[in-house]
């Protein structure tokens, strides 16, 4: 009898720890407050990673190089979530159909060009192509061709210049469809974008891909010249860069396992 009683005990625990345990199916997410205490990826140095860190002070996770590499493993279960932008959360998905975009949108940011604190040549330059670009249909165009209604995307023919100076453009191209790579090519919305802007300035672009969290280093150093990589404004950037005008509006979302 008392080993009945022992055994009963015993698997009445079990059950009871067992059912305090969330198993990476029994995770539910419903709002961004539900991922604090989750395991989150992020892709270092971007808006998620900030939010993350600022929202869910029990984040573990270190950050990625790339939101593909924290989607990897969040097919693999070693994560339970990713934090990204809109755009390129949507690409990451289209390529994993394991995986699926929640309807929760927030943090909200405008993407802008970074240029060296105090060049405000090159900033008012920006911003006129900025301007011409909307004026003259160029923009939507852009948009058109890297944000197709049918998804299908269209990469726009190289703009040549006959300029002479070399206009060195920092990126980072792990986020389509701003910039990725395609074959041997780095393309993506910001990089015709700069074409359009190295152009106008009388110059020839550069691309210089690097890792995200080295790009406004690199532009303090004058290894670039500007840097297009879907970068936001917020208040830490404008303490080391001076930005344009906003070009695009976006926000982050969560990518979860189906």
């Amino acid at each position: 009898m008392k080993k009945i009683i022992a055994l009963t005990l015993a698997l009445t625990m079990s059950a009871v720890l067992f059912a305090g345990c969330k198993t990476k199916e029994q995770v539910a997410i419903n709002s961004a407050e539900d991922l604090n205490g989750l395991k989150i990826g992020t892709q270092g140095g971007t808006t998620g990673e900030t939010w993350v860190l600022e929202n869910c002070p029990d984040k573990t996770t270190p950050p990625y190089k790339s939101g593909m590499e924290a989607a990897l493993d969040l097919k693999n279960g070693k994560i339970d979530a990713v934090v990204l932008d809109e755009l390129p959360a949507k690409a990451i998905v289209e390529k994993n159909p394991e995986l699926k975009i929640l309807d929760i949108q927030f943090a909200k940011e405008e993407y802008a060009i970074a240029v060296k604190k105090g060049n405000q040549e090159l900033i008012d330059s920006i911003n006129a192509t900025i301007k011409k670009m909307k004026d003259d249909g160029s923009y939507k165009a852009l948009s058109n061709s890297f944000m197709p209604a049918d998804g299908k995307i269209v990469i726009p023919e190289e703009i040549l210049t006959n300029g002479s100076k070399i206009m060195k453009m920092g990126t980072n191209a792990e986020f389509p469809p701003f910039e990725y790579v395609d074959g041997k090519n780095i393309v993506g919305f910001d990089i015709t974008m700069s074409q359009h802007i190295a152009a106008n300035y009388g110059g020839k672009l550069e691309v210089v891909n690097m890792a995200f969290d080295s790009l406004i280093a690199s532009l303090q150093a004058g290894t670039v010249d500007f840097v297009a990589a879907g970068m936001s404004v917020n208040e830490e950037r404008l303490k080391n860069v001076d930005f344009s005008e906003s070009y695009y509006e976006s926000e982050q979302v969560i990518i979860v396992r189906k």
